[in-house]
Parts: structure tokens; C-alpha cells; sequence
């Protein structure tokens, strides 16, 4: 029975969009918010193997800098508080509000694991309109682990009270769940881009395009299981 969903929020149910037309007013090439995207993630997961930490703000800002570098290209205080700031302010994508309803409409609490930091989460889910359909929300900054180690997934299944079994990490990131899935979690993958899932990464449960078709999966899980 699934009890509890645990949310990734960047780019799962927050639409890049607005970031991507900010990095788009300084370069021509439309992969650079990916790129810059792919350091960030990179720098948090190296420092995450040498077990140490560093605010993931912190990480954004180096990796931008770095991009910026990389272009030949000026980044004033102006530019860089312009995009990162945007980051802060993302939209939910269109079918994230009507899936967390339906989850707890049926009894099922919707958790935010984020690698922001607990300033950062607050702000989106306040800028996106989302803090009232959430039941928690928790910043790797309580364990100073990056996801996808598995330290942060441990971590809120116990502050939960919730066995591991008994919950659903949702994510369009495949290493995130393929951590969520080593620390014993069930997981399912929404597709927010046109992009292969790792191979050889542990697979998740359950996979869809729409967030609410996704959420009826998980229900229909639980209805099965009772029948």
C-alpha cells in the first residue's frame, strides 16, 4: 500500500521554461541551460562523493560562471542575479496542481525532496502557488548529502514515520530514482523531455508522460492491492 509521494521539484513539477528564456537572451545555443543544468548536477554529486557539502545556490552560481567563461562572455551581477533569480521563480508545469490533489483525495501525502536549499523550496512552492498541496517538504540540507545519494531518502522516510516500501519517489530524473530505488523505495518516472533512461540504471515501477495519469497509476496500485 502506498502511503506517501515523495516529489522531486526542478523540472519534475517546475517548468524551466522561464529559465531557459533568460539563458537564451546570452547564448544562441539551445542546449546551454542543460549544459549549465549538467555542471550543477555534476559539482553537487563529486562533492557529494568526497562527503562534503556546499550550498546548492552556491554550486548554481559557480556553474554559471563557469559557462559564462567557457563563452568568452561577461556575466555582471545584473545577468547572474537575473537567471539564478529566476530559479526561484518557476511555474508548476500545467498538470502538477490536479495529480497532487487527486493523491490526497485519496489518502496519499505528497512530500517535496529537493536539493535546494529549505530558502529555496519555500520560494517555489510559494512562487508556483503549490505550498497548500503539499503535506512536507525537505532540503537535502538536512543530511549536507546531495540526491541521488541515499542519505536524504532514509532521512525523510524516518522523520515521516513511513517504511520505505510504502512510498513512491516521483522524479524526471533518472539517477535520482535510481537512488530513490537503492534505498529501497518504490519509483516512477515522468517524462518531462525527450530523453533515454540510463540503461543501466535500476528501472522504476512505474512511467508516464502526464503527472495526473501518473498519480492514477499509483492510485490504481493501492486498489489493486486492496482487491
Amino acid at each position: 500500500m502506498i502511503k506517501t509521494v515523495l516529489f522531486d521539484m526542478n523540472e519534475t513539477l517546475l517548468d524551466l521554461s522561464v529559465l531557459k528564456e533568460n539563458f537564451g537572451k546570452h547564448f544562441e545555443d539551445k542546449y546551454v541551460l542543460k549544459y549549465w543544468f549538467s555542471k550543477l548536477l555534476h559539482s553537487s554529486t563529486v562533492i557529494g562523493g568526497m562527503d562534503d557539502y556546499t550550498d546548492f545556490g552556491k554550486l548554481a552560481e559557480a556553474a554559471l560562471e563557469s559557462v559564462f567563461l567557457e563563452s568568452d562572455k561577461e556575466l555582471t551581477d545584473e545577468i547572474k542575479t537575473d537567471i539564478l533569480g529566476s530559479f526561484r521563480k518557476l511555474p508548476a508545469h500545467d498538470d502538477v496542481a490536479e495529480a497532487l490533489k487527486l493523491l490526497r483525495d485519496h489518502d496519499i501525502r505528497v512530500v517535496s525532496v529537493t536539493n535546494s536549499s529549505y530558502e529555496m523550496v519555500e520560494q517555489q512552492l510559494n512562487n508556483s502557488g503549490l505550498i497548500d498541496l503539499f503535506d512536507a517538504y525537505y532540503s537535502v540540507d538536512s543530511v549536507k548529502k546531495y540526491k541521488p545519494f541515499e542519505d536524504i531518502y532514509h532521512y525523510v522516510v524516518i522523520e515521516e514515520k513511513i517504511n520505505a516500501i510504502e512510498t513512491v519517489m516521483v522524479a524526471t530524473h533518472d539517477w535520482d530514482l535510481f537512488g530513490a530505488k537503492k534505498a529501497g523505495l518504490h519509483t516512477a518516472y515522468i517524462e518531462r523531455k525527450k530523453d533515454q533512461y540510463n540503461p543501466y540504471y535500476l528501472k522504476p515501477d512505474m512511467a508516464n508522460s502526464n503527472l495526473v495519469e501518473l498519480a492514477e497509476e499509483i492510485i490504481s496500485f493501492n486498489q489493486l492491492i486492496s482487491d
